[in-house]
């Protein structure tokens, strides 16, 4: 393992050193800052208008453009949500030019937004639009924030969604890497399955911005980041304190508290601290109450210092509880045994806990560098009940499975940022290393009754695995309108596992490393067009139980991607992005982490068209769409056979989205999915919707107001569908049929929300 991690840490030293040629001479620096408040403004777009040039602040609201001729040079600064600025600077050849600049606060405009390339993917103009224009009062909605991402819940609302994207069904994160702070949220080698990423830890009015990427095309991100890449940012500070309770049916009721925290000096604006506490409560629409409860704590400090240092510090603590009705099948209802909203086993749910500590500190070096450096650490608790085949195994005491495991999480990024020039062309380069560390204790799969009776287990041990990497990315802009991207990362990982269930298998470890690449284009035509093509290779992990009895066949299968799109404006308050895209896997799992067992699925194509689309048609109206298509089929295995389960080859999600100057604002949004084969011949259909949400809210300096509605229509839809073999207590033969959990009815809660 070691060998990997030295290679890893020499390659990224090569490159690491190849960063610093540059010149000294006609160098234009700014700083950004808001004017209520002096925070820094980080990604926000500076446009240099002589030569169509882009730059975008970093933490601290700096920007950089470097080998510029001497003369005077037009600037124009925005950011979503605030007012844009135009201004002078002139530049010579002696000194660097070094201007401030603050932004007043304003009503969204798409009118002020310009386009630009984005290889790096550091800011996101619809990920931007998205989070000011949609509210969030919970995980599943920060998930939908995604673009063409649609996310299902199946147990009782305390278990982590499955996630459907790019015609994947990811389960609960095979092929998307979900972050929060940069802290990885997938779980590798999870007692349920590998990746299982579980977001409901975070407190969603917490999240000030999000970063996404579909595609292999991330430098940060590499395991599971195959289908997509998620990164979402808690908020520096509050603007206010919150005090805010929802009520509704099904026994619902939310609470949450969000305070300033006194700080040593509170005129200083650059210090700034804040707590957050959210309990929740339902018991659903099921017949048998999911007694669902859920509390969150969280607590973040940031500090600059001198000037040169950014200190941030975060904590958090999460636990929740719950009982399920779980998927059901359709010849139960077809025979009058239940309705839609009954159960065959309510013993189903369970409890899950998790608390964070999260620590980055970033430096400037000098007007060209800074230096990151995180650490973080999770402790993780998980205990999970399930019954999805019923009698199947066992006609006595019934087949539920229970799933636990006991986790430490550490880990550490340092990322090392340099803006520069070669050859007389802007360079920016971003080297990163770092690691992460699982050790997870008792790792268990036991086949149990009534939850507390142990009948057997099936599986049971204690799982090591460590992840070291070291990365490169260099962005050139070969010309004034032409970006190049290029990135180069190696992946060292170390699976271990100590079988508790055999004396004589003892203690395995094995060593295994994946080298990655990607390469980025971004072509700006005018301020209002951009096209695109990214390209990489990437990767996702198998589970370190399947490794080591392998002895580490298909342990880190690749996958290689393309995107070719464009992001315009037609005219000036619509903004589109169209792609076409195809994803290549040399290995497609299939994680029964139920039966502890991972099913190779074989090689797999998927190509697909998307449409991203935002319309402000009036200052206080606005609309949005997105549109999935997706060809998905399973490589080598015959026509008609070929299907991949619940690939969904059509989705849409889009609204209405109000923001009057007077406090009402609000939305009315619809989710489409098409029907789609649950199993690989399609004999077996899992069942699409349509369905439509309102979210109404008044909103005024002191309060607000608000209604959610869900499921306006009251429409019968199921949420979670698989294709599965049970057998009920009376039945002699088992079934192989759909089944499902029942997607909420019209479900109605109000809210009301203090600010001081």
């Amino acid at each position: 393992m070691y060998t990997y991690i030295l290679r890893a840490i020499i390659l990224c030293l090569i490159f690491f050193s190849a960063t610093f040629i540059y010149a000294n001479s006609g160098i234009l620096q700014g700083s950004i800052i808001q004017k209520n408040g002096g925070q820094p403004i980080t990604n926000a777009i500076v446009i240099l208008q002589e030569g169509n040039l882009a730059a975008t602040t970093n933490a601290f609201g700096n920007f950089s453009f470097f080998d510029l001729p001497q003369g005077v040079f037009n600037l124009e600064i925005m950011h979503i949500g605030y007012e844009s600025v135009f201004l002078q600077a002139i530049v010579n050849d002696a000194t660097a030019t070094v201007i401030a600049i603050t932004l007043n606060e304003a009503p969204i405009d798409l009118q002020s937004v310009t386009v630009t390339g984005d290889v790096t993917h550091r800011q996101n103009t619809i990920s931007a639009l998205d989070i000011k224009l949609r509210p969030t009062a919970n995980a599943q909605d920060l998930l939908r924030l995604v673009p063409g991402l649609f996310i299902a819940q199946h147990a009782g609302g305390g278990k982590a969604e499955q996630i459907f994207l790019r015609g994947f069904d990811i389960d609960h994160g095979t092929d998307i890497s979900v972050n929060v702070d940069g802290i990885p949220v997938n779980m590798v080698s999870h007692a349920h399955g590998q990746g299982y990423a579980d977001l409901h830890f975070v407190i969603p009015e917490t999240i000030q911005s999000f970063d996404f990427l579909k595609g292999t095309y991330s430098a940060q991100f590499a395991d599971f980041a195959t289908a997509g890449a998620i990164n979402f940012n808690t908020a520096d500070y509050l603007n206010n304190n919150v005090v805010k309770i929802s009520a509704g049916q099904f026994n619902t009721l939310r609470t949450l508290v969000m305070l300033n925290l006194p700080v040593s000096n509170t005129a200083n604006t650059n210090r700034a601290a804040y707590i957050a506490a959210e309990y929740q409560i339902s018991d659903g629409p099921f017949e048998s109450p999911q007694d669902f409860n859920r509390t969150n704590i969280f607590a973040k400090y940031r500090s600059m210092i001198n000037n040169k240092s950014i200190l941030s510090l975060s904590a958090s603590t999460f636990s929740s509880s719950w009982n399920a009705s779980g998927q059901i099948p359709q010849r139960a209802i077809d025979e009058g045994l239940i309705d839609r909203f009954g159960f065959i086993d309510d013993k189903e749910g369970g409890q899950t806990s998790r608390s964070n500590i999260n620590l980055e500190l970033t430096h400037i070096i000098n007007s060209n560098n800074t230096i990151t450096n995180q650490i973080y650490f999770t402790d993780y608790k998980f205990e999970l009940y399930s019954n999805f085949t019923f009698f199947l195994e066992d006609s006595i005491n019934g087949d539920m499975i229970k799933q636990k495991e006991h986790r430490s999480l550490y880990g550490y990024n340092g990322i090392f940022n340099n803006e520069s020039s070669l050859l007389g062309k802007q360079l920016s380069s971003i080297a990163g290393i770092g690691f992460r560390y699982d050790k997870v204790r008792e790792n268990e799969l036991s086949h149990v009754a009534e939850r507390e009776i142990l009948l057997d287990r099936l599986a049971y041990g204690n799982v090591f695995q460590t992840n070291a990497f070291a990365y490169l990315s260099e962005t050139l802009s070969l010309t004034n309108n032409l970006q190049v991207n290029a990135i180069i990362r190696y992946d060292a990982f170390n699976f271990a596992y100590d079988n508790l269930l055999d004396s004589t298998y003892n203690f395995q470890s094995v060593d295994d490393g994946i080298l990655t690449y990607k390469l980025n284009f971004d072509y700006n035509l005018n301020k209002n067009t951009v096209f695109y093509l990214y390209t990489g290779k990437g990767f996702h992990s198998n589970d370190t139980r399947v490794v080591v009895a392998q002895n580490a066949v298909q342990t880190l299968p690749a996958a290689y991607g393309a995107d070719f799109g464009m992001r315009f404006k037609p005219y000036k308050q619509l903004l589109l992005q169209p792609a076409i895209w195809v994803l290549y896997l040399e290995q497609e799992f299939v994680y029964v982490g139920d039966a502890a067992i991972v099913e190779p699925g074989g090689k797999t194509m998927r190509r697909g068209i998307d449409l991203s689309a935002r319309w402000q048609l009036l200052n206080w109206l606005f609309i949005d769409a997105d549109i999935n298509y997706t060809l998905a089929n399973a490589i080598g295995s015959p026509e008609g056979e070929n299907y991949i389960p619940l690939a969904a080859p059509l989705t849409s999600i889009g609204g209405i989205n109000v923001q009057t100057q007077k406090g009402w604002n609000g939305s009315i949004r619809y989710r489409y999915m098409a029907d789609r084969p649950a199993n690989e011949t399609g004999s077996v259909i899992a069942e699409g919707y349509f369905i439509n949400d309102l979210v109404l809210n008044y909103t005024t300096k002191k309060y607000e107001l608000g209604i959610e509605i869900q499921n306006i229509f009251n429409v019968e839809w199921n949420e979670a569908q698989f294709d599965t073999e049970s057998r009920l207590q009376d039945e002699l033969l088992p079934v192989s049929e759909l089944h499902f959990t029942p997607g909420v009815p019209f479900f109605a809660k109000a809210t009301m929300s203090v600010f001081f």
